[in-house]
């Protein structure tokens, strides 16, 4: 296990260093980001200014058709947006280079089977909430790792959606296979992101309220400002890791090649086995 937590810290650097050196990619995360909030906005301000006639709690059926459509929508933009994004990924990974609008042009080609990935998702979001909002403290906790396991499970659906044109159950269950094939890396990967930057996110907030001792309101409310500014950036960032990790992951398991922009012997070495140097497919 010592020896996954390792290749998959190499991996989430590989990831980085591909980040820095195209930041355009940068640009998924943020559109995807902005529409979200208008996202928001358009389902919150009617539910403000309807003095709490409906609402997005899940006791009543208003509610519940409400946040199925706001999972809906909301799903189905973090989605599109994330197919632009590994679109650009894969290109680049393959020593090619496609600019934004290319990006989400394949987003666009693919609208059908992102359309039926965010109902299958929304749906099952919704399921997740509706129980959560009807069990005590262990139950919610229980529902927390079982929604934590699905989006493991799920890692690949995207990638297999965008690069395979298979069927939205097919592509689950072949997520579930590649899933298999690199548990140890997915899950030490993505969690060692989202702790990356969870870990600066932490610091910033430490910061910010040590501002408060100073007395002093103004660099106060500087502070708090910046810091929301702070996880505006980190979301982006972490967003962007993750999908170019996601789409290494991927490119490797389905080939048994490293990416070419990868630096050589990075992902050989990560997915080699112990007592064997050959590689192919089959080594994952």
């Amino acid at each position: 296990m010592f020896e996954r937590i390792m290749r998959s810290f190499e991996l989430v650097k590989e990831s980085w260093r591909i980040l820095m050196d195209d930041k355009k990619l940068l640009v998924f995360p943020i559109l995807s980001g902005i529409v979200t909030l208008l996202v928001i906005a358009t389902f919150v301000l009617p539910l403000i200014l309807s003095n709490g006639a409906y609402s997005l709690a899940t006791n009543a059926v208003s509610g519940i058709i409400l946040l199925f459509l706001f999972y809906l929508v909301s799903y189905f933009v973090v989605i599109f947006f994330n197919v632009g994004l590994i679109s650009c990924v894969q290109a680049k990974m393959n020593g090619k280079s496609i600019t934004v609008g290319e990006g989400i042009s394949a987003a666009v080609s693919h609208i059908s089977s992102i359309l039926a990935w965010t109902v299958v998702a929304a749906t099952v979001g919704l399921i997740l909430r509706m129980i959560e909002d009807r069990v005590g403290f262990l139950g919610q906790i229980a529902v927390a790792v079982v929604g934590g396991v699905w989006s493991l499970v799920t890692l690949f659906v995207v990638p297999v959606l965008a690069f395979e044109n298979k069927g939205v159950f097919s592509a689950i269950k072949e997520s579930a296979v590649l899933f298999k094939k690199t548990w140890g890396e997915s899950v030490v990967g993505t969690i060692s992101i989202s702790l990356i930057f969870t870990a600066v996110g932490i610091v910033g907030f430490l910061l910010m309220l040590a501002t408060l001792f100073t007395g002093n309101m103004t660099l106060f409310i500087v502070a708090l400002a910046l810091f929301i500014v702070l996880l505006a950036v980190l979301a982006i960032f972490s967003s962007a890791m993750q999908g170019i990790f996601t789409v290494a992951l991927y490119t490797y398991a389905k080939t048994g090649a490293a990416p070419k922009i990868f630096t050589p012997g990075v992902i050989e070495g990560a997915f080699a086995p112990q007592k064997q140097q050959q590689f192919g497919p089959g080594n994952i």
